[in-house]
């Protein structure tokens, strides 16, 4: 039976579980383990150790391993990412002298290309190793070098940074400051993990499930980190709860309301997260610009409308049809209130379901933390309220 590696096995655990798995071993076994991992990933277990540990594993980890410069930058930045470029030339270098250089270096390290850069570290080309080897050995990298390559630049959140290569698919993007000279380099597979990962964990968010929490992570963990969002879910149910029971007479009078009760709240919960998926996708792609909130609300309202008058006019019909059948006195009043129902309380679930997400991010918050239990609490309350509340104003006339 083979061993687990350890690398692996850290990389499934959640930050702080990493954290502590690494307090189990020495300074110099954790600095080696971490730097078997994703830059991002090593740097951000790394923030979850004491300050003291951190500096002594930073200690250990300088020189060619200097990927905890990734530090200093913000998370979900591009500056998370980097890592330390292999080697860098002066323009006048030959490809002999080059090669000559970074023998030793390709041995260890996966060169895909050579970045040439001035005396002040600005960068001003890039060579390919493909290139590098088919050239001529006296030549200058200035002859070979690619001018001007794309960079990316360390502030620049991961999101911008994918909508910037989607076009440009290479393996390596070098990384530079506003002055140009070159910081390090990031991986473009590590870039697309690291996107892959922040949108995998969205939709956890959505329902409580905070991100760092993996399958790895143990089960009383996964308990302290779902239970509160749980508790939150239930104290808001019995306020629903509480709505449907303050027309519990009209209920026992018309038993066929509670028929539709599940109908009007699935309904409306439906249209309010279809609203919510468009505006996440938008907050996290960044196609939600400054200003723009209000007319997505404004959209969303009215998309919500045109749904849930369709939809109601359905309802309305099996309403009707149920009602007659049950002889019911007044099924067309019956019919009705299922149709102004359904129509506006969509109304509230298109804008709460695009303005959960946006008042969560102006509070600084993730905008999908929990954003599916607010929205769906929200519209389980206003459209059975109006639903209910209706049939107890209209009925009893």
């Amino acid at each position: 039976m083979s061993t687990p590696d350890p690398a692996i096995e850290l990389a499934e655990l959640d930050l702080d579980a990493a954290a502590a798995r690494l307090d189990a071993l020495t300074d110099h076994d954790a600095a080696r383990l971490l730097r078997r991992l994703a830059p991002a990933r090593a740097v951000a277990i790394l923030d979850h150790c004491s300050a003291e540990r951190r500096a002594r594993i930073t200690a250990l980890a300088a020189g060619a391993d200097t990927w905890l410069i990734g530090q200093n930058w913000p998370e979900g930045s591009v500056g998370r990412l980097l890592e330390p470029a292999p080697a860098t030339f002066p323009a006048t270098a030959t490809a002999g002298e080059v090669i000559t250089r970074l023998r030793p270096i390709v041995s260890h390290t996966l060169v895909t290309y050579v970045f040439v850069v001035d005396a002040q570290q600005h960068l001003t080309g890039v060579v390919a190793f493909r290139e590098l080897a088919f050239a001529q050995t006296t030549q200058k990298l200035a002859d070979i070098m690619v001018t001007q390559p794309f960079v990316l630049q360390p502030e620049t959140s991961i999101i911008e940074a994918m909508r910037a290569v989607v076009h440009r698919h290479y393996p390596v993007y070098p990384v530079c400051d506003a002055q140009g000279r070159l910081l390090g380099l990031v991986r473009g597979a590590v870039l697309f993990e690291e996107q892959a990962f922040e949108i995998s964990a969205q939709l956890g968010a959505t329902v409580g499930v905070e991100k760092e929490e993996r399958p790895g992570t143990s089960w009383a963990r996964s308990l302290r980190l779902r239970n509160p969002w749980l508790q939150l879910n239930l104290l808001a149910g019995f306020v629903t709860a509480s709505v449907v029971g303050s027309f519990q007479d009209v209920i026992n009078q018309v038993v066929l309301l509670a028929v539709f009760l599940p109908v009007i709240s699935d309904q409306c919960n439906n249209t309010g997260c279809q609203a919510l998926a468009v505006t996440l996708r938008g907050l996290t792609f960044g196609e939600l610009k400054a200003g723009r909130g209000l007319a997505l609300l404004a959209r969303e309202a009215w998309v919500g409308f045109l749904n849930g008058a369709l939809t109601g006019a359905v309802a309305a019909l099996a309403m009707f049809a149920l009602a007659s059948w049950q002889h019911h006195a007044q099924a067309f009043t019956l019919a009705a209130i299922t149709f102004i129902t359904l129509a506006g309380a969509s109304v509230l679930a298109g804008v709460v379901g695009s303005g959960v997400p946006q008042v969560l991010q102006r509070l600084g918050a993730d905008p999908a933390t929990a954003s599916s239990i607010f929205l769906t609490k929200a519209t389980d309350i206003t459209s059975l309220g109006l639903f209910l509340g209706l049939a107890s104003w209209l009925l009893a006339r």
